[in-house]
């Protein structure tokens, strides 16, 4: 049974944490190399950067659970045109198992609980094995874009888009 639970507590978030650290050395070491993997880490993954992010209503995150075991996490950003979906993260162990398809269901339910027709993502444009998974899922690329994080890394993305009405 696959369980979606908003990130609240500092457990949670402790979870979310070690599930980003496993994820992302093992899936975008080979895509952006291990430098720029753990800048993004400790930039955007790590408890506090969490932390952050959802003490200040940047994102929303949640916790996949399949039986008692967190396997993957997502985090959504509700603005006034669309859902934006910053953050969508399987573990090893649990792809190709729905886990994917359950968050981007749980996602169009909160665009069609916000009167939004939009779930909008951006993915690098190295990443095959997502690209094909989200365009299953009915997404479509609408265009590149290359955005500078700082400390000399850029992320070189698609911006895909999910239109549900």
């Amino acid at each position: 049974m696959i369980e979606i639970l908003r990130v609240i507590t500092s457990e949670q978030i402790a979870a979310t944490a070690k599930l980003a650290n496993e994820i992302w050395r093992e899936h975008y070491t080979p895509i952006i190399g291990a430098e720029q993997v753990d800048y993004m880490i400790a930039k955007y993954q790590s408890p506090d950067a969490i932390r952050t992010q959802i003490d200040q209503n940047e994102l929303v995150y949640y916790l996949l659970y399949v039986g008692r075991q967190p396997a993957g996490y997502f985090a959504i950003q509700v603005r006034s045109d669309e859902v934006f979906l910053s953050k969508l993260y399987v573990s090893k162990t649990y792809r190709k198992q729905g886990l994917a398809g359950k968050a981007i269901g749980f996602i169009k339910s909160v665009a069609a609980d916000n009167c939004l027709r939009r779930i909008s993502l951006t993915i690098n444009k190295n990443n095959r094995a997502s690209l094909a998974a989200y365009e299953k899922l009915g997404f479509k690329s609408e265009k590149a874009v290359v955005t500078d994080i700082g400390n000399g890394f850029v992320m070189d993305d698609y911006i895909l888009a999910l239109h549900t009405g």
